[in-house]
């Protein structure tokens, strides 16, 4: 890298090899974690992949400047999450300019199939309904599995934050779903 950026002065920018065997081992760790994150809110894997991956450039970029380079998890989270939201609000607009309609669950040909994916799109759609910050750590508890502890670690927020924030969204899911269950 550093004999790269002899040959392009100005382009590329050098950086200490310890630090880069650094980014490197804590891009390591946070990978598939960035990758899960994104999918719970756009579900599409390459869609994704391409948000982690931005997300990851932009971690690259500003890791040298990270003021706690141990809590690089929880930064590369908040900044997948807030990708993805922002792609998925631009696909979403994109959509309704285009007039086109959401894409279909591939494989429901059984009627269980068809009613388990009407549920879990119906799930989705509350959960997407959710302010950004319940929806956030509802998604890293109840769906990728962290606990309150590590959800405050990777938002940067106190432990009974994320529990008052995964009471409300719970109750919040509770009622629509109550409400559903009424309706049929």
């Amino acid at each position: 890298m550093q004999e790269s950026a002899g040959r392009f002065p100005g382009v590329l920018v050098s950086v200490d090899a310890n630090l880069e065997r650094e980014f490197e081992d804590r891009l390591r760790e946070s990978s598939a974690l960035a990758v899960r994150v994104a999918f719970s809110v756009l579900r599409q894997q390459q869609d994704a992949e391409d948000v982690a991956q931005e997300a990851f450039a932009r971690a690259y970029r500003r890791f040298a400047a990270l003021r706690e380079p141990a809590q690089f998890r929880g930064w590369v989270v908040r900044v997948t999450w807030r990708l993805a939201i922002d792609r998925w609000r631009a696909d979403r607009r994109r959509r309704a300019r285009e007039g086109e309609a959401p894409a279909a669950a591939p494989g429901a040909n059984a009627e269980e199939l068809a009613i388990a994916a009407g549920r879990a799109a119906r799930l989705w759609e509350y959960i997407d309904a959710l302010p950004e910050k319940l929806r956030i750590v509802i998604v890293l508890s109840a769906i990728e599995g962290h606990d309150v502890k590590d959800v405050g670690a990777l938002l940067g927020i106190p432990e009974g934050t994320v529990k008052s924030r995964l009471f409300l969204a719970r109750r919040a899911l509770a009622e629509k779903l109550q409400c559903l269950a009424n309706d049929t």
